[in-house]
């Protein structure tokens, strides 16, 4: 690693630096994000002292493998920025025990995936509410979609209540969560104006504090399970796309997320609602209490709910919805958050006509 960043030098010490070297007392800084080593090297002639950062795992957002390395690369992106900073040399990984691997001089990151065969679920949510009835195999794909979350919640990771704590303030407060998506409305939408999101997003918030410290309802999640990362193949085989914020979450995450599509596929065509996607959306609820035994997915569902709504509700997402669409979708997810538990029922006020 050293020998990549300045070649030919000599490595002469390496010995750990403290957080706070001080002597103890109420200034002193007991913690850091990372466990730096300073390396002393002999370079063209010269002595030099090196620092090698390692981010560390912690509660402060840096849970999850992305996150360290995002630390990292933002430093890379950074130190040159401000007068008198440490100038950084390489950023890389590790790669085993002895080896690493320089991300120098590179751009964007990408990914390389399978392909999923199979057609995205929102069509056939279109086909129902275009045609207004349900086959065996929409109601035999609906069952399937519960019984696979329920399969999927059932695994309970072990991990620290910091976890689950950090996964409803993603919710809340991440750039794809429910801060980032009301920034994310321009200004002056029908339906949607500034003082009407700053309280959904209050309303939000103080979710937050009810739920943060429910701990012991962590559980193995998808985290986008919307209609259009579920690929169906010949009739009930299941393929997934996209899974997000570290898998791991409250189940009425990802209820909630599927839920909510059963109205809203229903909205501009008459009819469709009653005849058709009604039955979806409370067969969905229904089962999965059914199936789970988790009863509590309806005290917790709210926030979760709005913030989905208020994807659906963002004409950067949907920029066709209808100013009375906007407001059925944004009406719904208030009487949710100001409901001490939520009530599937709530959707006939808003989806029914």
């Amino acid at each position: 690693m050293v020998q990549a960043a300045l070649p030919g030098a000599e490595l002469v010490r390496v010995v750990p630096l403290k957080a706070d070297k001080t002597a103890a007392g109420e200034t002193t800084k007991a913690a850091g994000y990372g466990a730096p080593l300073r390396i002393d090297v002999i370079h063209e002639g010269r002595s030099m002292a090196l620092v090698l950062h390692t981010a560390t795992p912690n509660e402060f957002g840096h849970d999850r493998r992305a996150d360290r390395a995002e630390e990292m690369v933002l430093a890379a992106d950074t130190f040159h920025t401000i007068s008198g900073h440490t100038k950084v040399l390489d950023v890389g990984a590790y790669r085993g025990d002895d080896d690493f691997v320089s991300l120098a001089n590179t751009g964007e990151f990408y990914l390389l995936t399978t392909h999923a065969e199979g057609h995205v679920y929102a069509d056939d949510l279109r086909h129902i509410a275009h045609t207004g009835t349900l086959t065996s195999l929409d109601m035999a794909r609906g069952h399937a979609l519960v019984e696979f979350l329920a399969r999927l919640h059932a695994e309970k990771p072990t991990a620290p209540p910091a976890v689950y704590a950090r996964a409803i303030r993603d919710t809340v407060g991440s750039g794809e969560g429910i801060f980032g998506i009301v920034d994310g409305y321009p200004e002056d939408v029908p339906g949607a104006p500034r003082i009407r999101l700053e309280q959904i997003e209050e309303q939000c918030l103080r979710w937050r504090f009810r739920l943060k410290r429910k701990h012991e309802r962590l559980a193995r999640t998808h985290g986008d399970f919307h209609p259009f990362n579920v690929l169906w193949g010949d009739r009930l085989e299941l393929a997934l796309l996209d899974t997000s914020r570290g898998s791991v979450g409250d189940p009425a995450d990802d209820v909630a997320c599927m839920a909510i599509n059963f109205p809203f596929f229903s909205l501009g065509r008459p009819g469709a609602w009653r005849d058709a996607l009604q039955p979806l959306w409370y067969g969905f609820w229904k089962r999965y209490v059914a199936l789970t035994g988790d009863d509590e997915v309806n005290d917790v569902a709210a926030p979760f709910l709005a913030w989905r709504g208020l994807v659906l509700a963002n004409p950067k997402w949907y920029p066709t919805l209808e100013v009375e669409d906007r407001e059925r979708i944004l009406g719904f997810v208030e009487k949710a958050l100001c409901a001490k538990r939520f009530l599937p029922e709530m959707a006939e006020d808003f989806f029914a006509s």
